[in-house]
């Protein structure tokens, strides 16, 4: 298996564990906020909403998640080139789409969907693009 194949193959799966803990995270992060309710810009309100936020289980297994997107975010962005990172894990946002209507109920007109195609498109041409166009940066050794 050549060296850019590897390489593909390591990002792409590297994507797709951004994709899925960027989207439970996420999906987790706006139930967990549903609980909490509405957030008031007021002193009491803004203390109100931090209490009950940071007792809501629902928010630190949706941070858990968000910090797994933040790790193979990392990971990704350090093997291949930003240019080829982003576009492919905006697939996530065709993905959130429909968990939204699956698991939150929420309604997406057809504009929505257009826009969500066109998202996917784009995915997979920047898909068909060698993940790496520039050299790589140097080792820092400690």
């Amino acid at each position: 298996m050549g060296q850019q194949r590897r390489l593909r193959i390591k990002t792409l799966v590297m994507v797709c564990a951004m994709v899925l803990c960027a989207n439970a995270g996420d999906l987790l992060l706006k139930r967990g906020m549903t609980q909490v309710g509405a957030v008031e810009l007021s002193a009491a309100g803004l203390s109100r909403a931090f209490q009950l936020t940071v007792l809501n289980s629902t928010i630190w297994i949706a941070i858990l998640f968000l910090l797994g997107f933040m790790f193979s975010y990392m990971t990704a962005v350090s093997w291949a080139d930003y240019s080829y990172v982003m576009p492919a894990g905006a697939f996530g946002y065709a993905a959130l789409t429909f968990l939204a209507v699956v698991f939150l109920g929420e309604t997406v007109t057809p504009r929505r969907w257009a826009g969500v195609a066109l998202i996917c498109i784009g995915v997979l041409l920047v898909g068909q693009t060698k993940p790496r166009t520039t050299a790589a940066a140097p080792q820092v050794t400690p």
